[in-house]
């Protein structure tokens, strides 16, 4: 028969709180980032808008550059598991639609996840990658040879089925994709007011998958 632990109780309550304490720490974070920029952003300024000590901030994070990329990662991790789920989940898709459809639901989640979209804002909009944060750009561009490798993958899956227009290859095609995308999204962000680009995303990213069909 199971006897409850209080010591073991203990400890489980001690990590519950532990996380809630870090999660609290990384919201405050993108708060902070958000208003102010990463670059004029402090630790003191992060531990007082989270409401926790300095030293508290220091126990779950070493530096301004880890806080940043922990927020990071919440939208990135789940978006790249998406990214493979949608491109590679069903080997009977339509490569080419598999791409429009990841990302029509990217923009679409961009649109109705605030924390995904202020997280997207901070990094594209409010951070400067010099000093101590151009290693946080390095992995940010390691990142991205990960997305081109993948989308050549598909296209070249494309290309054997015989959908691509003469003159195009895999790799020069990925590398489109991952600029037309990333462009598009830098704009995006920056048209809070729908007046150019997110009225005509949909329009803008079937027309780019469109341009390689045969």
């Amino acid at each position: 028969m199971y006897v409850n632990n209080p010591c073991e109780n203990m400890v489980r309550k001690t990590k519950a709180e532990a996380e809630q304490t870090r999660q609290q720490i990384i919201d405050a974070a993108r708060a902070v980032f958000a208003e102010k920029g990463v670059s004029r952003t402090t630790i003191d300024t992060i531990a007082k808008a989270a409401g926790v000590t300095r030293g508290a901030v220091y126990w779950h994070f070493e530096n301004k550059e880890a806080l940043f990329h922990a927020m990071r990662e919440q939208v990135m991790l789940p978006l790249l598991d998406q990214f493979d789920d949608t491109l590679f989940g069903d080997p009977g898709a339509d490569p080419l639609q598999t791409v429009e459809v990841f990302y029509l639901s990217m923009f679409a989640a961009l649109e109705n996840d605030s924390v995904m979209r202020e997280i997207y804002e901070i990094m594209i909009l409010k951070c400067e990658f010099v000093d101590e944060f151009a290693p946080v750009l390095q992995g940010m561009i390691g990142h991205c040879s990960e997305i081109v490798t993948k989308l050549t993958r598909v296209y070249a899956r494309a290309a054997e089925l015989g959908q691509l227009r003469p003159g195009v290859e895999p790799q020069g095609l990925a590398r489109d994709t991952y600029l037309f995308v990333g462009g598009l999204m830098k704009t995006w962000l920056a048209d809070q007011e729908s007046i150019v680009i997110r009225p005509y995303t949909r329009q803008l990213i079937a027309q780019h998958l469109q341009l390689r069909r045969k």
